[in-house]
């Protein structure tokens, strides 16, 4: 038997991870994880992305003391140091689909009678080519500017300034336990019970007054606050124990508001770790409709959702109107996220989570409770006419639009570029998140998760606890030399409509670059 203390050289774990197994670096020793992936409670993605990687932080801050202890089970050895991250599988696997000609190559082997006809098939074909190429070109160009920018505005990326970083990182970890900062604040649910309780009691006073289309305003309000408390289930910030905090999250959003807490944990667990990345962060991929990122004009697969996102005529039409289109995509998103969460419940990926499969049932009877009461017995036993159900609806579901703002404007508006395997967990996280500064008062507003940063570094603090957090955050960003970004509400909103309208001028560029060259032949790129 091999002797978990035994050291393992960087090359052996490579070849076990060529070979198909699951090797995750934590705290000095390799994790061998193949009997474990499809039990993760977090989903297989959350480890498929750190494989052959030092996921020592991310694991620490996401999982409770006595999770951790259970991993030691887990090691096969220790890792000789110095350890340099290698590039997981899964990431290796996301063949960005700009290899592909975009053109039939079959037609080369055809036998063409017309020798016109076959001028004409290759003159179509050398365009395309040409076209692909040129697309292909300015995106790299546009890349590259980007990471020359996240290079100049934060520390080297060079293991050395990287690993104190780390140190630096781990020890305010080690402050924020030891100062109670993962205590609930049982007080402050208690506080927001009675205001949930206010608006749920007020939309049903106005519906049985008759003033639905205002109680429906009410209704809105209500879905919006009492998700702050499901997401906090969903990060096990209130109890801290699986089932509890499970059970409270699928009432919470399953039943209250016909959301899937199962879908949401596993993309939100996914972009907790590779935030903002275009091929793997599920919360940037949205192509046709919005991109945020140069690297979405090459096509690409997301990770995600085993799914290529094709950069198209549709996307050349509807990317550079981004900015204008933001707001009312917003007040209407609610609707795609029934459609996800009921995709999510009927997917594999709902089934394989090992001793949380309960949760797929549990969650299917909860979201049908939802809609026999929100669809059948208040939208039509209780609303007396169709146009009135139709301004229902949509009244209530554009109120909560407000937390679809709140939850991509923390991300839009930041860096999508790739630094490289070396840089840390914690300068990842704030080069790519920004919070959102408001007095204490509105708080209750946002949530508490205005502090996405912060919550990105610490996700499993309770988000009542983030803006006393922040003292220490900005302390370690001080000694780091890692700029906190941080922005009132309009400016905020700023960045990410700047953010949009910059990426909207590029698909302009790139579009006019494309009809010079089919009228010239060349590039227009020089």
């Amino acid at each position: 038997m091999m002797s978990r203390d035994q050291v393992l050289c960087a090359a052996a774990i490579e070849q076990s991870i060529d070979e198909g197994h699951i090797i995750v670096v934590h705290e000095g020793y390799a994790l061998k994880l193949d009997g474990w992936l499809n039990k993760h409670p977090g989903g297989r993605l959350a480890i498929l992305h750190m494989v052959g990687r030092d996921a020592t932080d991310e694991i620490n801050v996401y999982h409770s003391a006595h999770t951790l202890q259970r991993m030691r089970a887990y090691r096969i050895g220790r890792i000789a140091q110095p350890w340099r991250n290698l590039e997981p599988p899964i990431r290796r696997a996301a063949i960005r689909q700009h290899d592909d000609l975009p053109y039939d190559e079959k037609t080369q082997g055809e036998l063409i009678l017309d020798e016109t006809e076959y001028l004409l098939k290759q003159r179509k074909a050398d365009a395309l080519k040409a076209e692909h190429s040129s697309r292909m070109a300015f995106t790299s160009a546009m890349e590259q500017k980007e990471i020359a920018e996240g290079l100049a505005s934060m520390p080297s990326v060079d293991e050395t300034t990287q690993l104190a970083i780390a140190v630096d990182f781990r020890a305010l970890h080690e402050r924020v336990k030891n100062e109670g900062f993962y205590d609930c604040p049982y007080l402050e649910y208690g506080k927001e019970m009675v205001r949930y309780s206010l608006l749920f009691g007020t939309f049903l006073y106005l519906l049985r007054a008759e003033w639905y289309l205002t109680s429906a305003c009410f209704l809105g309000m209500f879905w919006q606050q009492i998700m702050f408390t499901a997401h906090d289930a969903g990060h096990r910030g209130i109890t801290g124990n699986f089932i509890a905090d499970t059970l409270v999250g699928a009432f919470i959003a399953d039943f209250c508001c016909g959301l899937s807490i199962g879908w949401w944990k596993s993309s939100h667990n996914v972009h907790h770790l590779i935030t903002n990345m275009p091929e793997h962060d599920p919360d940037l991929q949205n192509v046709p409709l919005f991109a945020t990122s140069p690297t979405y004009f090459r096509s690409v697969l997301s990770t995600f959702y085993n799914f290529t996102f094709v950069w198209d005529a549709a996307a050349d039409f509807l990317v550079p109107y981004q900015k204008y289109t933001y707001y009312p995509v917003m007040a209407i998103a609610r609707f795609n996220l029934y459609l996800l969460s009921w995709l999510h419940l009927m997917s594999p990926r709902a089934a394989n989570l090992g001793s949380a499969w309960w949760t797929r049932p549990v969650e299917i009877v909860f979201m049908a409770g939802y809609w026999a009461v929100f669809g059948y017995g208040l939208l039509w036993c209780t609303l007396p006419t169709w146009p009135i159900r139709v301004a229902f609806v949509l009244i209530s579901h554009c109120i909560t639009m407000l937390l679809h703002v709140q939850i991509t404007l923390s991300h839009w508006g930041m860096p999508t570029a790739d630094l490289g395997p070396t840089e840390s967990f914690p300068q990842r996280q704030l080069r790519t998140t920004m919070d959102v500064d408001c007095p204490a008062w509105l708080d209750f507003l946002h949530g508490g998760l205005q502090f996405q940063a912060i919550h990105h570094l610490f996700p499993r603090v309770p988000r009542h606890n983030l803006r006393r957090l922040q003292v220490l955050v900005r302390e370690f960003c001080d000694k780091t030399a890692i700029k906190y970004e941080c922005y009132g509400f309009v400016d905020g909103n700023k960045v990410v409509l700047s953010r949009l309208e910059e990426v909207g001028k590029m698909v302009e560029t790139l579009v006019k670059c494309q009809k010079f060259m089919a009228e010239t032949g060349e590039s227009g790129l020089h």
